[in-house]
C-alpha cells in the first residue's frame, strides 16, 4: 500500500491520541503529606510564599522535584502518589540550620509513602519569639515580645532589625504591611521586653480591623522568622 503525507499525518495524530488516552486514564495522587517545620514541637513562622522543600523521587522514566511552599505558620502539603521520596530543605531556606536525619545520615529526609501522612520537619532557628502580645487602642498596634537565641556559639548569628507588620489582609509581612514599626538589632538594650508601636493610616474602604504579627531580620539570613498573625480591632 502506498502512503501519502496525509496519511502519515493521520497516523500520526491517531497515534498521538492513543497516548494521550492512556496518561489521561493514569490516577490522580491522592495521598497527603502534610506536617510543619518545628522545633522542640513549636512551628517555625514565616513569610508567605517564600520557603519551600523539596520531594525527589525516582521513576517515571526520570528523576525530578516537586516544590512544596511552606505556609505562614510554618505548615506544607502535598498530594502524592504511593512511592519512596527523598524530602530536602534548600540551602539558604528559612530562617533556621538543618539538622542531620538518623536515617540518611545528612539533612535528607526519607520518606516512604504508603498512606497520607502527617510529619513535621525539626530544625534549629537561629532565634525564637517568644511572649509575643500585640494589641490595638484607636488606630495604635502595640507589640511586646522577648526574643530567645537558640543557636550560640561559632555558628551563632546577631539580629539585625525587629518589625511589626500591620496588614489588612491575614497575609502579613513586609509585602503587605500598610503599617510598618522597626527597631535596629543595634538599638536593642536586650532580648527581653522589646516593644514596637505602629500608627495604622486610615483605610479605604473602611475597615475596623487589621492583622498583624512580629518578624526578625538576622544577619546573613534572607528569610525572617515570624510570630503568629493576630486579628486586632481598630
Amino acid at each position: 500500500m502506498k502512503l501519502n503525507f496525509k496519511n502519515i499525518l493521520g497516523m500520526m495524530g491517531i497515534a498521538a491520541s492513543l497516548v494521550s488516552c492512556k496518561y489521561d486514564n493514569y490516577d490522580e495522587p491522592s495521598f497527603q503529606l502534610d506536617g510543619r517545620i518545628t522545633y522542640q514541637g513549636e512551628p517555625i513562622g514565616v513569610s508567605y510564599n517564600d520557603v519551600y522543600i523539596e520531594l525527589w523521587e525516582s521513576g517515571w522514566q526520570r528523576l525530578g522535584n516537586i516544590g512544596v511552599a511552606v505556609d505562614q505558620d510554618g505548615s506544607y502539603s502535598s498530594l502524592l502518589f504511593k512511592g519512596d521520596y527523598k524530602m530536602i530543605i534548600p540551602n539558604n531556606q528559612g530562617p533556621f540550620r538543618k539538622i542531620t536525619n538518623d536515617q540518611s545520615g545528612n539533612d535528607t529526609i526519607p520518606v516512604n509513602l504508603t498512606g497520607s501522612l502527617t510529619m513535621d520537619i525539626e530544625v534549629m532557628p537561629y532565634y525564637m519569639i517568644r511572649n509575643a502580645n500585640i494589641v490595638a487602642g484607636g488606630n495604635n498596634v502595640t507589640a511586646t515580645f522577648d526574643l530567645d537565641q537558640i543557636i550560640t556559639g561559632v555558628d551563632a548569628k546577631n539580629v539585625q532589625e525587629v518589625s511589626l507588620y500591620v496588614s489588612k489582609t491575614a497575609f502579613v509581612d513586609n509585602r503587605t504591611s500598610i503599617a510598618t514599626a522597626n527597631r535596629g538589632g543595634g538599638d536593642l538594650e536586650s532580648l527581653s521586653s522589646i516593644a514596637l508601636e505602629v500608627t495604622v493610616p486610615e483605610r479605604v474602604p473602611t475597615q475596623d480591623y487589621a492583622y498583624a504579627r512580629v518578624g526578625v531580620k538576622i544577619d546573613g539570613v534572607e528569610d525572617r522568622i515570624f510570630s503568629e498573625i493576630v486579628k486586632v480591632n481598630l
